[in-house]
């Protein structure tokens, strides 16, 4: 992995360890924590698409009729 891929997952990682603690969420609170993660997600999927093109593409081929 490279230095953008270790960056990725560190924000991914840091985003997962601020999620709101359940007994203090707000509906405001977890959806911008909510929405922000799923922005990270994304980067860190869209990476790992490019960094290992064939990722879990055999296990898409067994799902197919």
């Amino acid at each position: 992995m490279d230095n953008k891929g270790f960056v990725i997952l560190r924000q991914l990682i840091s985003d997962v360890e601020g999620a709101p603690f359940p007994g203090t969420i707000n509906n405001e609170l977890y959806t911008i924590w909510y929405e922000h993660m799923q922005e990270a997600a994304h980067e860190a999927l869209e990476y790992l698409c490019t960094y290992d093109p064939d990722y879990r593409k055999s296990d898409i081929q067994e799902f197919e009729p």
